[in-house]
């Protein structure tokens, strides 16, 4: 497997988190020092370990916003 780095350019906010003390957040990260994207993912207390998750454009991030405003709940 080959070697993934990170840089979490911007912390925009926990989602919630569970009883072993993982977030899930949404953070705009630069995968191996690409352009930063928006990401939803689960991530431990360090930030040294993390879960599967999401990575969004500006584009799609945006889309996903107002998709969400659209819904009613």
């Amino acid at each position: 497997m080959a070697d993934l780095t990170y840089d979490i350019k911007e912390t925009i906010g926990a989602i919630s988190e569970n009883s072993r003390g993982w977030s899930k957040e949404l953070n705009l990260i630069s995968w191996n020092d690409r352009e930063p994207k928006y990401d939803i993912r689960d991530w431990a207390p360090d930030h040294e370990k993390m879960g599967k998750g999401l990575t969004l454009t500006k584009d799609e991030i945006k889309k996903l916003r107002d998709l969400l405003n659209d819904m009613e709940l």
